[in-house]
């Protein structure tokens, strides 16, 4: 569980790696402007990343948020970017 105050890029790094693991998906496919598509995410892929992030970051992030209008992993990283940066705040 993560409780220190993280910068912007090792947010999105640790936010990666979770997808990768969660996802089962390549580390090297999990960039910014993949498309969670082109990673083959299912919507309980996506629903696994979300309950280990809320773990790892000690947050809540509720499912109904703007992650299902996520096209890409850059819009899925800024979307819980915002729930962790407010809840840590």
């Amino acid at each position: 569980m993560e409780t220190k105050v993280l910068d912007q890029a090792e947010l999105v790094n640790q936010i990666l790696d979770v997808i990768a693991k969660e996802g089962m998906v390549a580390p090297e496919k999990v960039t910014l402007d993949a498309t969670i598509e082109s990673l083959d995410l299912k919507s309980i892929d996506i629903v696994m990343i979300l309950t280990a992030i809320e773990e790892k970051f000690d947050v809540y992030i509720p499912m109904d948020g703007p992650f299902h209008e996520a096209k890409s992993v850059g819009d899925l990283i800024d979307a819980i970017a915002a729930y962790i940066i407010k809840e840590k705040a």
